[in-house]
């Protein structure tokens, strides 16, 4: 069966061949003690065979926020914010920003974006009526538009009649992923500026959200909460190098992994990306600015 992963990184690595220099460039490097790994896909052929479109992956590896160890919240919130605010388009480099978080909340694992948002200081109204004061301030929007078994709308519907009331520069996405070993789960980030798909994670894709869909450029921000059964159970069993075992056939129905304290961990992660991305559309605030607009 097929290696099912939602991360660029661990697509490349299950890659049967070694990956073409010409058609995928990849690169290394650390920023506030965390390991960053950057993925560009070049040519179609290559997006053909990855299962991914061409452009830009930014892999942020949490490890030292897992671990709980010093000042490492807030280090994790300015690297994320970083890479963020440099993945956006110089378009939209100023100007109204929609920050979505999408999912379902009332699922632990497909809470991610909606968590996310909530740790979101929604400017647009501010800038509006008190513009005294934040008037340098970028005009943001926070939205999680739900999923279609709660509102009956898919989540692009929704979306799309939200940016034709605030005319967006661009739009920032937050939602759960799969990842491919349980390894990754929510101890790395991955963010694309090739937009996203609601739902792919889990294998009930949606209308997919990105610059031709919106009409603006959108940056996606994503955590994976899950692994899916079969992919795991294959991946062990072929790395015991053993004979096919009958019992993965039970796996032929959808099965998702997670882990023992999810409900901590995505809330942990989601008030991380929340804090990075308000650090990544407004510069100048510090994680006790944020704590105390948010409180």
């Amino acid at each position: 069966m097929a290696f099912r992963t939602d991360l660029a990184v661990e697509a490349i690595q299950n890659m049967p061949h070694t990956a073409d220099a010409r058609q995928i460039r990849q690169d290394t490097r650390t920023i506030e003690g965390f390991s960053v790994s950057e993925v560009e896909i070049l040519t179609d052929a290559a997006a053909r065979e990855i299962g991914k479109p061409c452009g830009r992956y930014l892999t942020l590896e949490l490890d030292a926020l897992s671990r709980r160890e010093e000042d490492a919240f807030p280090r994790a919130c300015r690297a994320l914010g970083a890479l963020l605010r440099g993945l956006l388009p110089a378009c939209a480099k100023e100007g109204p920003v929609l920050v979505a978080g999408l999912g379902n909340r009332m699922i632990t694992p497909d809470a991610i974006g909606p968590q996310a948002v909530d740790h979101v200081i929604a400017t647009r109204h501010l800038v509006e009526q008190v513009p005294d004061v934040f008037a340098s301030w970028r005009p943001v929007s926070a939205l999680a538009p739900g999923v279609l078994g709660q509102t009956g709308l898919e989540t692009g519907e929704v979306v799309c009649g939200v940016l034709d009331r605030i005319r967006p520069a661009a739009v920032i996405a937050v939602d759960a992923l799969a990842a491919g070993r349980l390894s990754r789960l929510l101890r790395t980030v991955q963010l694309a500026d090739t937009g996203i798909t609601p739902g792919a994670g889990v294998g009930n894709a949606r209308a997919a959200l990105n610059e031709r869909t919106l009409g603006v450029p959108v940056i996606a921000v994503g955590v994976p909460t899950v692994v899916d059964g079969a992919t795991l159970a294959h991946e062990i069993a072929a790395q015991l190098d053993g004979p096919s075992c009958e019992a993965l056939e039970d796996l032929s129905r959808p099965v998702m992994i997670t882990t023992r304290d999810i409900d901590r961990e995505v809330a942990d992660v989601a008030r991380m990306i929340g804090y990075a991305v308000n650090m990544a559309l407004h510069p100048h605030l510090t994680v006790a600015d944020i704590d105390l607009y948010l409180s």
